[in-house]
């Protein structure tokens, strides 16, 4: 018998597993768990937006959009932005729809990183910025903000500034820290790129949940700022639809088109009825105004619902998550605490380390609360008990 050597496939990551997200989710299923782990509601969407998009579907919109998305969605976004920052972008030229945010997270990654290229990154951080980092050769750096303040020292961030540093990524309001950025922040990033090539990518897909009269200090209400940066934000988030997976990136003329030469052959386009359906619902501001009031009574009903427990916490200022130190509890590392909660009392969470290259464990834990109002009493009722 022939034999024949078979390829061995080497890994392009090969220190990433299974997301965490997938892994805790699961086990809540598994053990019938309240999932206050992964970021998605588990109430209804508005009946109105479904009956928008069935409207579309059955008037034909069923075929291939634009690649850069439907004008009528891109106009209805510089609309927006125009009404509540006062800052102009043209439909046409800088803005993309994307399938999500993480493709427009990969998609700005990808059009401005080359091999050697340094990547300043905030940790705790979202876990897609660095495996898109290193898939496009780029080598992030990492700047450690801490427990429970999650505060940026601008001047660490000056002296981690390289020739090599070519994009800084911003996260406000912050997924998982729930911090907010203020003016000033911005501020002091603009001083500490001013003077050099460095591009920025804001991540602002909680844009509207935002708590306590903070306001939301987008990277484009800073004039040199804006004209560096990727800001890409996520209509899931905003409207509680998570699976339709429908984002965009708004980005002056000559980012957009490096930007959209990647996001042609990452996806080409988006699916239109769901475009359609959301240029429409657009049209009524308060459907996106009334968000971080409606996102603020969750949050306190379950940090009412925890008021008993051994837990403490900063109030999140922002995001649909919340942090709680288990410090004064036990000495366990969080991923062994998360995987006990799930399965002994039924309430299942993310440990605050997988946000860390290090897996720093500050025995904090983070849960959703974009849940129904049984389900966050419920699970406060439960954590209480611990």
């Amino acid at each position: 018998m022939i034999q024949f050597n078979k390829p061995i496939l080497k890994s392009k990551l090969p220190h990433i597993g299974t997301t965490i997200f997938t892994v805790m989710s699961k086990l809540a299923n598994e053990y019938n768990a309240l999932n206050l782990s992964q970021g998605f509601p588990n109430f209804e969407t508005s009946p109105e937006l479904i009956g928008l998009v069935t409207k579309y579907m059955q008037k034909g919109f069923n075929q291939y959009a634009p690649m850069a998305g439907s004008p009528e969605l891109r106009e209805a976004i510089v609309k927006k932005v125009k009404n509540l920052y006062n800052v102009d972008y043209n439909s046409e030229s800088e803005i993309t729809i994307t399938s999500g945010a993480t493709e427009a997270l990969y998609a700005a990654i990808a059009a401005v990183v080359r091999p050697g290229n340094e990547v300043i990154v905030f940790e705790p951080a979202y876990d897609s910025y660095v495996p898109a980092i290193e898939l496009n050769g780029g080598i992030p750096v990492y700047i450690t903000l801490q427990t429970p303040f999650f505060k940026i020292d601008w001047q660490e961030v000056k002296s981690k500034i390289s020739a090599r540093t070519k994009l800084i990524i911003i996260n406000t309001p912050h997924n998982p820290a729930t911090t907010v950025y203020s003016a000033n922040d911005l501020g002091q990033l603009a001083d500490c790129v001013k003077d050099t090539d460095i591009f920025l990518i804001g991540d602002e897909v909680y844009e509207h949940i935002i708590f306590d009269g903070n306001r939301h200090h987008s990277l484009f209400t800073n004039s040199l700022l804006k004209e560096r940066s990727f800001v890409i934000g996520s209509f899931g988030k905003t409207f509680h639809v998570t699976g339709w997976k429908v984002g965009y990136c708004l980005a002056p003329k000559e980012l957009t088109v490096e930007f959209q030469k990647i996001h042609q052959y990452l996806n080409f386009c988006t699916i239109t009825p769901v475009q359609l359906a959301f240029a429409e619902y657009l049209n009524k501001p308060e459907y996106y105004t009334n968000v971080p009031e409606f996102y603020q009574m969750k949050r306190n009903i379950f940090l009412e619902s925890i008021k008993s427990s051994r837990f403490t916490f900063v109030p999140s200022q922002g995001s649909y998550f919340q942090n709680l130190s288990f410090a004064n509890i036990t000495d366990e590392n969080d991923f062994d605490l998360a995987v006990r909660l799930t399965k002994e009392i039924g309430v299942a969470s993310i440990p605050l380390s997988v946000f860390y290259h290090k897996k720093n464990d500050y025995k904090t834990l983070r849960f959703c609360f974009a849940k129904d109002d049984e389900t966050l009493k419920r699970a406060g009722e439960r954590l209480s008990k611990l």
